[in-house]
């Protein structure tokens, strides 16, 4: 279901990248509580990143997809994190490269206690993908709550994405785990609010109707 409240969180806007992680031993303390950002490649994950910190570089922007090969992580304080995930599924990648990629992220999801949440990133032109339908599996089999961005709304006419986010909606609402879904422009500016609402949710669980 959508969120139905908006909030502003300035507390995101103080964002701060830490560290770059080939390896989950290269990661950060496994302490206090994360949230990944995960989603295929050139679906504007580091791009919504930036928009909600107000941040323009904070992480880091290419044309070319699968640029972000490690575990990126930025903190928000001493016990809240931000992790940018390798993007996935992008072909022209190697398969070595892929083959490690999706071992960094299994290591991660699997592994990671201070993990409380996911903010899945699709392209509204192109939601659903194979790739995010696992990562939807694997929330679903873990119980992680997940929030879903459809990003570059600004790309089709207001009643065409509000269509597609109905249409995704409808999908997704026999999912039994914590999942809400929202439209967002990082061109735009628009959805911030909504993000940080869910983001306050992903983090503070206990304040959960």
């Amino acid at each position: 279901m959508p969120l139905s409240e908006t909030a502003m969180n300035p507390l995101y806007h103080q964002a701060k990248f830490v560290n770059s992680a080939p390896l989950l031993a290269d990661a950060p303390p496994d302490q206090g509580r994360e949230v990944a950002f995960a989603g295929r490649s050139n679906a504007g994950k580091s791009s919504a990143i930036n928009a909600l910190t107000r941040q323009n570089a904070l992480a880091r922007i290419s044309k070319t997809p699968g640029r972000t090969q490690m575990l990126n992580f930025f903190e928000i304080n001493e016990q809240q994190r931000f992790v940018d995930l390798p993007g996935y599924g992008y072909a022209k990648v190697p398969a070595s490269v892929k083959k490690k990629w999706h071992e960094l992220m299994e290591n991660y999801l699997t592994r990671r206690k201070s993990l409380c949440g996911i903010i899945l990133v699709m392209d509204i032109r192109h939601p659903l993908t194979e790739f995010d339908r696992q990562m939807l599996e694997w929330c679903e089999h873990t119980g992680l709550p997940l929030h879903v961005l459809l990003t570059k709304a600004d790309k089709l006419a207001y009643g065409a994405a509000k269509n597609t986010l109905l249409q995704v909606q409808r999908e997704l609402d026999n999912r039994a785990f914590p999942l809400t879904i929202q439209l967002f422009s990082a061109l735009k500016k628009t959805g911030i609010d909504e993000v940080h609402l869910a983001l306050d949710h992903l983090f503070n669980p206990v304040d959960q109707d």
